[in-house]
């Protein structure tokens, strides 16, 4: 429908949008609020008087929809209400950032400028990119938390207004909304808002979808209204008689949610059985209002069965985000289950404007303060320059989402992880130090791996040790971004001390065979041996995966200067190539493991899907043709995993420089008191050196022994064989192959 009102119209179409802008924050606003914001107000519909939407509406039309959410909806306060009046003054107008500080101060001008930072940023790119962007735009959390909450005001009501968009424009706004805006909306508390981008995302990105539930959810409305009226009239009574002030409301689900629990469940919208809920909202003093929940939730048993199963108390325990509410799931009228969400009017007003509201409540007029405790968590890894920037995004996501388990510490402090958590993330959540030198951990009492997922309600004792580092393999084992993080920096810290001394080392090496140490023949080198940095050719001279044969290779091959030539040239060109095809996540991954015991075993590439290093891949034995690798997203994944599940064997690529073996060492010698603790103290002294087996037997005065060590390399095992010899009392060493 074309866009036709008349300059007067809009100018009263105008006064009466900013009128309800306000509406429900308007009597909280001190005399000097509303003269700020009434300040903000003019400037911008001045600056944008000649601005029009794709609508054809005035621009400003769309400034004061985002300040109307930023006010009601988060409910922050006047100089958010102004910095969003004001968000894309400096970006689409004349006006700069030194004349927005002069008018309205440093505060307004700085959240503006972190809003035009984040509309800078050019999404048309590929994921790499935009990964990294994102990154960006989080680090503006550490400026303030203000700039993320109105900008995901702004993606709101920019999907509120999505239908004049191209239909392209619309499934790509829609879908960076559902990778990013959405669950960051979760993350705040912003419930209503996480729901309504939810809904509005799948609206574009699957129409047929949306518009099916919509029309069902709309046909069964008058049939579900009757249902709740039945349910509440058999509570009202015992409430009432209590002296309870309440609120009954009944709410469908989003249509995303009963989208995602069809597609989880495998089932119709028909036998979705929880498609709408019942709130409970009371009027309580705060002394009293986890008494007055648990009361309410005794009246609502006495009269319906609830299902132990489906309890959720998060009042005892809020979430991380402040939200605190009871929820039940009882068997209602008709034999339907049916969720009942009891919760405080202040409860209410946390669970609906998230974070602001936790704070008002929790440090009364510091509206917009707190989030400190996640930004800091977040800061490690948003600054850090190693972490991959798809890798970040996607434990970003996997925590924004994550559901939430409660740990006991030993003196009974509580720490909060997403589920699925283990010990060693527990470490990581206590301190970095603990975490880099845990070395076992006790739960209940009881020794456990490191690989133990912990359940809500476990008291974890985690034990140090000071030579403890953490290992490759410990990346697979935890959860959470944070401790992902600092084991990837350790590793990194460790691969650098490699390193330097592999770079010592090739300099005495290349000496030896008359060959120049320079930059030219590191170059050739990295070429040779199809690496991709200097840095790589040092990291695997030091831990001995290029030995001296492979290096005479190459100097054999230098001696040839035309061969060396076109050799390197291709090299050169094979590099490029591979650079074009493969991101920072296939980076060094060059081996294919399978079996819980990662064993080498011969394969080929499914044409079905084509994995590449670094993409997440199972294998499947075929009949005539082995092993076949697939992607876990391939679209033939569900029907051999389902059909022929055992046929189905794990698989992971890895870095072979990095690839652990096991080894067994028969040991001889004269048996002497302590020697077996001798031998086991210079195992487990050295760098990720683990004993998986030991079997030591002594008989007058003689021993023998055999035992199996996890390894890097030859190097490491020949260290580790040196070292043993020279414990007094040992004979003989050697490698049972």
């Amino acid at each position: 429908m074309a866009y036709t009102a008349t300059l007067e119209e809009e100018k009263k179409e105008i006064a009466k949008r900013y009128k309800h802008m306000l509406e429900d924050t308007y009597e909280t606003l001190s005399k000097e609020d509303k003269v700020l914001i009434r300040k903000a107000f003019d400037l911008a519909a001045e600056a944008h008087k000649d601005q029009r939407r794709k609508t054809g509406e005035p621009y400003i039309f769309h400034p004061i929809a985002v300040t109307k959410i930023v006010a009601n909806e988060i409910g922050l306060g006047a100089n958010s209400i102004s910095a969003a009046l004001l968000h894309d003054v400096v970006e689409d107008t004349e006006y700069t950032f030194a004349d927005l500080e002069q008018i309205f101060g440093e505060t307004i001008t700085k959240i503006v400028n972190g809003l035009t930072k984040i509309s800078r940023i050019q999404s048309d790119q590929d994921v790499s990119i935009q990964a990294e962007n994102f990154r960006k735009m989080l680090l503006t959390l550490n400026d303030d938390v203000r700039v993320i909450l109105i900008k995901i005001a702004d993606r709101l009501h920019n999907m509120q207004t999505l239908g004049s968009m191209r239909a392209d424009k619309q499934v790509k706004i829609a879908s960076e909304t559902l990778f990013i805006y959405a669950p960051l909306a979760h993350r705040l508390g912003l419930y209503n808002i996480k729901t309504e981008l939810e809904d509005l995302g799948l609206k574009y990105t699957e129409p047929e979808v949306y518009n099916d539930i919509f029309n069902k959810i709309t046909d069964s409305k008058e049939e579900q209204e009757i249902y709740i009226e039945s349910f509440t009239n058999t509570i009202k009574e015992s409430l009432d008689k209590e002296g309870f002030k309440y609120v009954i409301k009944g709410r469908t689900k989003s249509i995303y949610s009963i989208r995602k629990k069809m597609q989880n469940q495998g089932v119709s919208f028909e036998e979705v059985y929880d498609k709408f809920a019942i709130r409970i909202i009371y009027d309580a003093k705060l002394k009293e209002e986890k008494f007055d929940a648990w009361k309410i939730y005794s009246i609502i048993t006495d009269h319906f069965s609830p299902n132990p199963k489906r309890l959720r108390d998060w009042i005892t325990q809020p979430k991380s985000t402040g939200y605190e509410s009871l929820h039940i799931t009882v068997m209602g009228p008709k034999g339907k289950w049916v969720e009942v969400q009891i919760r405080s009017s202040r409860m209410d007003e946390i669970a609906e404007k998230g974070y602001a509201a936790h704070f008002r409540y929790k440090h009364g007029t510091q509206k917009e303060s707190g989030l400190e405790d996640w930004i800091n968590k977040l800061r490690e890894s948003l600054e850090n320059p190693d972490i991959n920037a798809i890798d970040f995004v996607e434990q970003f996501k996997l925590n924004l989402y994550a559901k939430e388990i409660y740990i006991f510490t030993p003196n009974g402090d509580i720490k909060s992880l997403p589920k699925g958590s283990t010990a060693i993330d527990f470490a990581f959540a206590i301190h970095t130090e603990v975490g880099t030198h845990c070395r076992a951990a006790k739960v209940n009492g009881k020794l456990v791996q490191l690989s133990y997922v912990l359940k809500s309600g476990d008291q974890v004792e985690i034990i140090t040790a000071a030579n403890q580092k953490p290992k490759l393999a410990w990346l697979d084992i935890v959860k959470t971004a944070r401790a992902k993080s600092k084991i990837k920096s350790t590793l990194k810290e460790d691969e650098k001390i490699i390193a330097n001394e592999g770079k010592e080392i090739l300099n005495r090496k290349l000496r030896h065979l008359k060959i120049k140490f320079n930059e030219k023949t590191i170059n050739e080198l990295v070429n040779f041996f199809s690496l991709k940095t200097s840095f790589d050719l040092f990291y695997r001279i030091g831990n001995g995966s290029i030995d001296n044969l492979q290096l005479r290779k190459y100097a054999n091959q230098k001696s040839n200067a035309l061969v060396h030539f076109f050799k390197s040239k291709i090299k050169r060109s094979t590099a490029i190539k591979e650079d074009v095809i493969y991101d920072e996540v296939s980076k060094n991954y060059d081996m294919l493991v399978f079996g819980k015991n990662e064993e080498k075993l011969q394969y080929s590439i499914a044409k079905c899907c084509k994995p590449i290093p670094g993409d997440s891949v199972f294998g499947f034995v075929t009949i005539n043709e082995g092993i076949k690798v697939h992607k876990h997203n391939c679209p033939n994944a569900l029907s051999m995993q389902s059909q022929y599940a055992y046929r189905v064997i794990t698989a992971k690529w890895i870095d072979s420089s990095q690839q652990g073996f096991k080894a067994s060492l028969d040991i001889t010698g004269i048996d002497n008191l302590g020697l077996v603790n001798e031998v086991t103290k210079v195992i487990s002294s050295n760098l990720s050196v683990n004993i998986t087996s030991l079997n030591i037997s002594g008989d007058e005065g003689f021993f023998q022994g055999k035992i199996t060590v996890h390894i890097k390399n030859n190097k490491q095992l020949n260290s580790l064989i040196q070292q043993i010899k020279k414990i007094e009392g040992i004979e003989k060493v050697t490698r049972n192959t």
